[in-house]
């Protein structure tokens, strides 16, 4: 790891006197120009020989360090943009002779604001939430569940709407993200307003923001989307992202679900948010919400199809949805081998 904070008391890293705060605040809200300026010293710095005796002081042991939130948390929005995950959830609760996918979610990508608060490093444990699971039943969720997400990092504020065109504008990078979710509070609490304490209670991040010009290589045209949105969601470039995720449970590996297929982009993540002029803030954070493909489901709920079909591990006792102690990991990397790192977290009893 290079410790920018101290390049930059050393003058090797000018003008950058963002990178003394705690955070990546200040940094993210600089703007794109700083971004790259920033980014292509970084390079210049690590690569060149004659730069080693100046950089080698700030090159820190990955052992000797300990990972924080690597941005403050302004606002959560936590989307549903996974075609096959909405279809999925949609056969298992909708009745059999309705579309599994409603109306307006072809329309525009769906979302529910999440509580920035709940936002936590890997690594940190996740205490199994307690709550109403049905009408005078309250007690531990006992669906707790997985959500692999990407999640995009805002930089730039707004206080009017933004075009899908101004995304590198606004936006700096990505996270890897864990939506843990308890099923059973959700689906009793969803019933009129959508989730809340069935969601609010952790969403992990991965300690790294990877800028979106390090994913330039992973850019991919996005599936076609039928019928068109309306035009203020029209996306004239490729911004998929060829990502393949990998979710283990206890070191097994149990989905391999591709952020490549996602129906609905980053550009229109954020151009849905700020539509009716809902203010854009510094260290947003949009997620892509759980990303399934056809045959790699990102949620346990997905996998053993709300508990009928048990999920079998070599190494472990068949279950169905996390147990104490279970330990969830989740990486991601593009073609290239650029890694998102990674989102891990350990079950705790209530």
């Amino acid at each position: 790891m290079v410790d920018l904070d101290l390049l930059r008391a050393t003058g090797v890293l000018p003008n950058s006197a963002w990178f003394a705060a705690g955070t990546l605040n200040w940094f993210l809200a600089a703007g794109p120009e700083a971004w790259r300026s920033t980014r292509e010293r970084l390079i210049e710095l690590l690569s060149d020989e004659q730069h080693r005796p100046a950089v080698m002081p700030a090159l820190v042991p990955m052992s000797e360090i300990l990972l924080h939130l690597p941005f403050a948390v302004a606002d959560l929005a936590c989307f549903q943009g996974s075609l096959d995950h909405t279809t999925n959830m949609g056969r298992m609760f909708r009745p059999p002779t309705m579309n599994p996918v409603r109306r307006n979610w072809r329309q525009m990508p769906v979302a529910h604001h999440g509580r920035a608060g709940s936002v936590v490093v890997s690594g940190t444990p996740i205490v199994r939430p307690s709550g109403q699971r049905g009408e005078a039943d309250v007690g531990p969720s006992m669906k707790l569940d997985i959500g692999p997400e990407i999640g995009y990092v805002v930089g730039v504020p707004a206080n009017h709407p933004v075009g899908t065109k101004a995304f590198r504008d606004h936006v700096f990078g990505v996270v890897l993200v864990n939506t843990w979710r308890a099923q059973d509070l959700l689906a009793w609490e969803y019933q009129d307003m959508g989730p809340f304490t069935g969601r609010a209670f952790a969403t992990t991040i991965s300690p790294w923001v990877v800028p979106l010009d390090a994913l330039e290589h992973a850019r991919t045209t996005q599936p076609p989307q039928n019928p068109s949105p309306p035009g203020y969601l029209t996306v004239t470039e490729p911004w998929g992202l060829d990502l393949a995720l990998e979710v283990s449970l206890n070191d097994e590996v149990i989905s391999r679900p591709p952020y490549g297929l996602h129906y609905w982009t980053g550009p229109q993540l954020l151009t849905h948010t700020t539509v009716s002029g809902a203010q854009l803030r510094t260290g947003d954070l949009l997620t892509s919400g759980p990303i399934s493909g056809p045959e790699d489901p990102g949620t346990l709920l997905e996998m053993t199809w709300n508990g009928k079909n048990p999920l079998r591990l070599p190494k472990d006792a068949e279950r169905v949805f996390l147990e104490d102690g279970d330990t969830v990991t989740i990486t991601a990397k593009s073609a290239l081998g650029v890694g998102l790192g990674e989102v891990t977290g350990t079950v705790r009893s209530p």
